[in-house]
């Protein structure tokens, strides 16, 4: 992580921050973002982008490893969602992106957990939106299929041919053009498909 802190730092001439925590802890969460927010100041832009997935049927999953799926997923969207909206209403604006998954919007055999993960930051991301737009805040849930990350390696995802394969960067360039959007709207969610992986 420190490299790539570097790496931005020393691309774009910016002050990158490296701050470590478990983020379905909410002190860790806390204490992460409170570390950020001292270095770089007031944090206007909040990326929900930490996940993790597991499959399995219900059945088979030990229940420990469901909730760790539920804890990660949502619950630190959530942790991290009360760290930074409190600046975001003091300064009457900001965005936050909740990264998501076509498996919030879609069940599959093996998924309950991860589907149940995604669906609720899905549900999440529509009651702050409501909370929150009358502070010129933006909140955006994106629905990528499979990217092309360790998650996808690690739980055996089919990725397909890698170099077709939607790539981390590709769902930036979403994050980005929504960013981009004048300030007076916002995507209230998008989606975003690999073309032809195979």
């Amino acid at each position: 992580m420190e490299s790539l802190s570097k790496h931005i730092a020393d691309e774009y001439g910016v002050k990158a921050v490296v701050a470590v925590g478990d983020i379905s802890v909410q002190h860790e969460a806390e204490a992460a973002f409170a570390a950020v927010n001292m270095e770089l100041g007031s944090i206007q832009i909040l990326i929900n982008n930490a996940g993790i997935a597991q499959f399995g049927n219900l059945l088979d999953m030990q229940p420990e490893d469901w909730k760790r799926i539920v804890d990660v997923n949502l619950m630190g969207t959530y942790h991290m969602l009360r760290a930074a909206l409190p600046g975001m209403i003091e300064h009457n604006e900001g965005d936050v992106v909740n990264i998501s998954s076509t498996a919030g919007e879609r069940g599959f055999a093996t998924g309950s957990a991860y589907n149940a993960s995604k669906f609720a930051v899905m549900g999440l991301t529509e009651a702050v939106m409501q909370e929150v737009r009358k502070h010129n805040i933006r909140v955006t849930a994106l629905t990528p299929s499979t990217v092309n990350t360790e998650l996808a390696v690690n739980a055996g995802l089919k990725i397909g041919v890698e170099d077709r394969m939607m790539q981390p960067e590709d769902v930036a360039e979403l994050v980005l053009a929504g960013l981009k959007l004048p300030q007076r709207v916002f995507m209230k969610s998008a989606g975003i498909w690999t073309t032809n992986p195979q």
